[in-house]
């Protein structure tokens, strides 16, 4: 499963893993949401609803790149700095190629589609 990411005239593809809170992520699908900044090292973006918690298992290879949600805010969180995982941070999956567009600075209209 993959996602088309638009917001500030800057897009970028995530490569979902096959878990339930990406499923879940992918039945929300289309999102008209807002993207912000947040800690020097991530955006976020809240979604209509928490995604479930079901599978979700703590990991220990935090990488740039990395698109989790933080289950207790039930927000998106696309990692564009290095990062420690967090209890409540369930990984969806990667950003590919350059995360760039995550360094436009400031909180934007955001858009996440279903890429065939």
């Amino acid at each position: 499963m993959r996602l088309k990411c638009s917001f500030a005239d800057q897009e970028f593809i995530v490569s979902l893993l096959d878990t339930p809170a990406a499923r879940d992520l992918v039945s929300l699908l289309p999102l008209s949401l807002t993207i912000e900044d947040y800690a020097q090292n991530e955006k976020i973006a809240y979604l209509p609803r928490k995604l479930t918690e079901d599978g979700a298992e703590a990991y220990s290879d935090p990488a740039v790149g990395d698109v989790c949600t933080y289950a207790p805010w039930g927000n998106l969180v696309f990692f564009y700095a290095p990062y420690r995982y967090a209890r409540g941070l369930i990984r969806l999956g990667r950003v590919e190629g350059s995360i760039a567009p995550l360094r436009v600075r400031g909180t934007h209209p955001f858009s996440v589609t279903q890429l065939g």
